[in-house]
């Protein structure tokens, strides 16, 4: 085994809607890793006692987890205040990336294109938020990721059992406005000055449908990579998702995902900061693209592995 990454950690599983896919993910890279050489031990948070992590020795973690208490910021808190250095964002940005409503109210703040929309928390007020957004819409659990919950509605007689089904992933539900087009997305690596997007990736579901079964489970979803746009659009894609990875604060690894409309203006969705990884998945799809394995996609993002708040001893109960 290699020594250059210690004990590693695969933290995946987890107690999230999107369970299944992180155990997919986790493996995935697990079995990368390991063929790489390296010391890396599955750790399924959602089976295992989180605090089994202080004494599993772990010199790093790379972070599999899809949803909440994994990609929200609550494990990456955990893991700063044990000063393990782990993959991804940090505690902030994977909070407000995680929250739909909040990420879009910062790229608004960034000046960055992303559709109209509306926040509910009754079904009193569903009907007056969805006239200010506009028929077709999207509704969609804010807090959620791989689709789960999302409906389009198309007239105000869908709309209140796409609520409900909304509801029960969140007691907030984002109404946003719906574009029609095609859907893209790129993935981004690195921080700072230092951050890069992966080619751009066409996914054309059957029926336009790209819901939880068309993304992990069925084969009949295309993929068009590097997706078939010309230069001046792919320059257009690159910059907005550095820049929309930029705003939020993120680190390591992300994935922007788009509406490109028919006047061919792209529209940001939404943010995510702990990819799948499995066999369908699309960063690792983009790094092919790019001319980078699997594994070397995750020995990549091991390698950024850090804290990423600074760490201060504490010499006195005053702080002095």
């Amino acid at each position: 085994m290699t020594k250059a990454y210690g004990r590693v950690g695969i933290l995946y599983g987890g107690t999230s809607a999107e369970r299944d896919v992180s155990l997919m993910s986790g493996q995935g890279v697990h079995d990368a890793l390991r063929s790489a050489g390296v010391d890396a031990h599955l750790f399924d948070t959602g089976r295992q006692d989180i605090q089994d992590l202080v004494s599993a020795g772990f010199d790093r973690v790379f972070i599999a987890l899809h949803g909440r208490f994994g990609e929200d910021g609550t494990v990456q808190g955990f893991l700063e205040l044990l000063g393990i250095p782990y993959t991804g964002s940090g505690v902030m940005a994977s909070s407000l990336a995680m929250d739909k409503v909040m990420t879009k109210n910062v790229w608004l703040q960034a000046g960055l294109p992303t559709p109209a929309f509306a926040v509910v928390t009754n079904e009193a007020d569903l009907n007056d938020a969805a006239r200010v957004v506009g028929y077709p819409l999207m509704v969609k659990p804010p807090h959620e990721g791989s689709t789960l919950g999302i409906s389009r509605v198309n007239s105000p007689d869908e709309l209140l059992a796409a609520y409900r089904l909304a509801a029960r992933y969140d007691d907030t539900v984002l109404l946003e406005a719906f574009v029609s087009g095609r859907e893209l997305t790129v993935p981004v690596l690195g921080k700072g000055r230092e951050v890069r997007a992966l080619p751009a990736i066409e996914i054309i579901a059957p029926g336009g449908n790209y819901d939880y079964e068309h993304k992990y489970i069925s084969n009949d979803t295309q993929y068009v990579c590097p997706a078939a746009v010309d230069k001046a659009q792919t320059v257009r894609l690159v910059e907005l998702a550095e820049r929309a990875y930029v705003a939020l604060g993120c680190e390591g690894w992300g994935r922007a995902d788009f509406m490109l409309d028919g006047a061919g203006q792209p529209w940001l969705l939404e943010m995510n900061t702990s990819p799948g990884m499995t066999s369908h998945s699309l960063v690792p799809m983009g790094a092919k693209a790019a001319g980078m394995s699997y594994a070397e996609l995750c020995l990549a993002i091991l390698d950024t592995a850090r804290c990423k708040i600074a760490q201060s001893s504490v010499t006195g109960s005053d702080g002095v």
